[in-house]
């Protein structure tokens, strides 16, 4: 009898700290943004229960233990803060911890196609997919579902169809688009101090409504007029066109660093020249061997992929081109070492100094 008062004692007070959060979040994917995203959310929001579900144990087991499956500055630090306070939970109970939620964020891969229509540049959005099934099937009550994931403009429309039709009776879910704007090794400060903070709903009012409610979330630690609020179509696509805009910049330094040393200029002088300009910035204006990284070619393939089947040629040769130009950079590169060694490197040892790709 003590065993089974126990027991009762225990699952009520279990149920009465569920009840005291505001707001209960789960995310599907513990990867680079899933994981960093959901601590700074916990760490902000003590009264919102975070919980962060993947498929792996392993990864699971990672966020529980003391070395974390991701390296970021500080983020160990704030995956602590969340602990602390209990509200930042990891688990491999996908459905028990999408049922429990308020709000679904839904932060997987997805990678450029390697087969089908699409391919090579086309983004994989199958995972999104599965969510959206997963989520469906499981939810006995209303939930907002949020893409964090990178997806290609209109992917909110097959998320909102695969939810609707596979939605139990009285069920209803809003779609939001909150793109993530994060850079390797300052995750955390991204976070934390965001330039923006993007959100995209359907302009209906119950669109707005769950807009709102992430809103009410972030401005827990971000000025409200950082918190920026969009149609949920422009908020899809803002992420893509924020990294092509970036790698423009890196491809078009680099095109007149090859003609700088065709006619003795100094590319870091003109670097430095442009980059004075208020109306340029200095940002990502210093010449290289070309953009690396796992998001640039890919977004911008996958841009290139949307202008083409909206039948604008012109806007995706254009976008093509800063791929193509970060592929003659690196050409660039490798020539004019063989031309440095007599035109051949058979039988010569060649260094790298460096071979991190950030410092953190």
């Amino acid at each position: 009898s003590y065993a089974i008062a126990f027991v009762i004692i225990t699952t009520r007070s279990e149920d009465a700290k569920a009840m005291a959060y505001d707001l209960k979040i789960c995310c599907m994917g513990a990867g680079y943004v899933g994981g960093p995203t959901m601590a700074v959310i916990a760490k902000k929001c003590p009264k919102v229960l975070v919980t962060v579900v993947d498929l792996s144990q392993k990864v699971i087991d990672a966020w529980n233990s003391e070395k974390l499956p991701i390296y970021e500055p500080g983020l160990e630090e704030v995956v602590k803060v969340g602990k602390a306070q209990g509200n930042l939970v990891f688990s491999t109970e996908i459905e028990a911890g999408i049922a429990a939620a308020d709000v679904v964020f839904i932060s997987v891969n997805t990678p450029t196609k390697t087969a089908g229509i699409g391919a090579g540049r086309a983004a994989n959005v199958k995972n999104c997919e599965l969510c959206a099934r997963t989520i469906a099937k499981v939810s006995t009550s209303d939930k907002i579902v949020v893409e964090k994931s990178t997806v290609p403009v209109r992917t909110s429309d097959a998320v909102r169809s695969v939810l609707t039709h596979g939605a139990k009776p009285g069920v209803k879910f809003q779609v939001l688009s909150n793109p993530e704007f994060l850079a390797e090794g300052t995750a955390i400060d991204d976070l934390e101090n965001p330039a923006r903070v993007l959100l995209g709903s359907l302009q209906t009012p119950e669109g707005i409504a769950a807009c709102q409610v992430m809103v009410d979330v972030y401005a827990n630690w971000i000025p409200r007029d950082r918190i920026l609020t969009t149609n949920l179509w422009s908020s899809e696509l803002s992420k893509l066109v924020a990294n092509a805009m970036l790698a423009q910049r890196v491809s078009s330094v680099n095109s007149i660093s090859a003609l700088c040393e065709a006619t003795g200029a100094n590319i870091a002088e003109i670097s430095r020249s442009c980059g004075t300009d208020p109306r340029i910035g200095p940002k990502f204006l210093q010449a290289s061997v070309g953009f690396g990284g796992s998001c640039f070619q890919k977004d911008i393939l996958n841009l290139v992929y949307l202008c083409e089947s909206y039948g604008l040629t012109e806007c995706a040769e254009y976008w093509n081109w800063v791929v193509k130009m970060n592929d003659y950079q690196k050409s660039r590169f490798a020539l004019n070492i063989v031309k440095s060694m007599f035109n051949t490197v058979t039988g010569k040892k060649i260094a790298l100094f460096g071979m991190a790709f950030k410092k953190d």
